[in-house]
């Protein structure tokens, strides 16, 4: 990994850190240090760095210099190469791959409701029509998904990728070019969540006054008890890698909302290792330990499911993508994560 870079290579990087902070500051395209972008300037791979937050590239040292030519001699060599070079994104490959200058891979919210549809291809064909774009069925994160990638994009034609069950991917010559065709995807892609209804604040605040919890800053989490259909959605299974960061295992347990009942009977204290609390028609309770990248990550999800129509065919992912999402994705996520401080 490269640690040297000219004046004249640092100022070509400009565009790419301002695009990646007007990324990383929408929390509708953007949770957390999830997302990464990057720019290929000669030989060298521009990316972002593992757990690194797209909002802080203007003021922070995000980007990582990777030879290009070293890293495409590692996926020839069926070597993934976030496990060759430290803290590589787990997406370098696939950012390799692309033959474009300038690639951004985003979590979208309003992608990845549409991602996460049994029928995703053919609801996007019509809203996408007339892009250069190529649907990626869930495949997993590293060097399986940069080698799909690289199976459908090796005419050069394609330019947006929706990656089921995980996001979207933009290229393009520049980054004028490619936040031009973002704003035009998410456009077309753009969903209006429900309106829940109102979290029950009185029996939150009182249920937190005993117990670990304490109150989300994001008042849309609440939405994932209080809303009928985003709890018939989160009970089905897990949706997107992501929600792995809050489950050592492939059970969705955790995201099933727990009768209120249960909370009157005084049988809180049996939750009381889960992250969070979806209390059932009441709202959420996060435990206070929670991490920043944990309570952006539940924003993230809560606007996800907020756009899932009620009658959609739902994909869940496997119990083997689960376990792998937190062997590797997850570990990634909460290993760079530090928790908020409580005065």
């Amino acid at each position: 990994m490269r640690s040297d870079s000219s004046a004249a290579e640092q100022a070509r990087l400009t565009p790419l850190r301002e695009l990646s902070a007007r990324i990383g500051g929408d929390p509708l395209l953007t949770q957390a240090s999830t997302g990464n972008t990057s720019i290929k300037l000669g030989n060298v791979l521009w990316i972002k760095a593992s757990g690194r937050w797209l909002a802080d590239a203007k003021h922070d040292d995000i980007l990582v210099p990777l030879q290009l030519s070293e890293v495409k001699q590692y996926i020839h060599r069926q070597v993934d190469p976030s496990e060759v070079y430290a803290g590589a994104s787990i997406e370098t490959a696939m950012h390799a791959v692309v033959p474009h200058p300038v690639v951004l891979h985003v979590h979208s919210v309003n992608t990845i409701a549409w991602a996460v549809r049994q029928d995703a291809r053919y609801q996007l064909e019509r809203r996408l029509k007339g892009l250069r774009w190529q649907w990626i069925p869930y495949v997993l994160s590293g060097l399986p998904l940069a080698r799909e990638i690289e199976r459908v994009s090796c005419s050069g034609e394609a330019n947006v990728f929706v990656l089921g069950n995980h996001g979207l991917v933009i290229a393009g010559d520049d980054c004028d070019a490619v936040e031009n065709l973002l704003s035009q995807v998410e456009k077309r892609l753009t969903i209006c969540p429900r309106t829940p209804d109102h979290a029950d604040y009185d029996a939150l605040y009182e249920l937190a006054e005993r117990s670990p919890w304490d109150l989300p800053d994001d008042d849309s989490v609440h939405a994932l008890a209080t809303d009928p259909t985003s709890q018939a959605i989160l009970s089905g299974g897990i949706l997107f890698p992501c929600q792995s960061m809050f489950s050592n295992s492939s059970e969705a347990e955790v995201f099933r909302a727990v009768p209120s009942s249960d909370l009157n009977m005084g049988c809180e204290s049996q939750y009381r290792s889960r992250p969070f609390l979806m209390v059932e028609g009441r709202g959420v309770v996060i435990r206070r330990d929670l991490t920043r990248c944990q309570r952006a990550m539940m924003g993230g999800l809560a606007q996800v499911v907020q756009r899932i129509n009620s009658s959609a065919p739902i994909h869940y992912l496997t119990n083997d993508e689960v376990e792998y999402s937190v062997r590797t994705i997850a570990s990634r996520y909460n290993a760079s994560a530090e928790p908020v401080p409580y005065s």
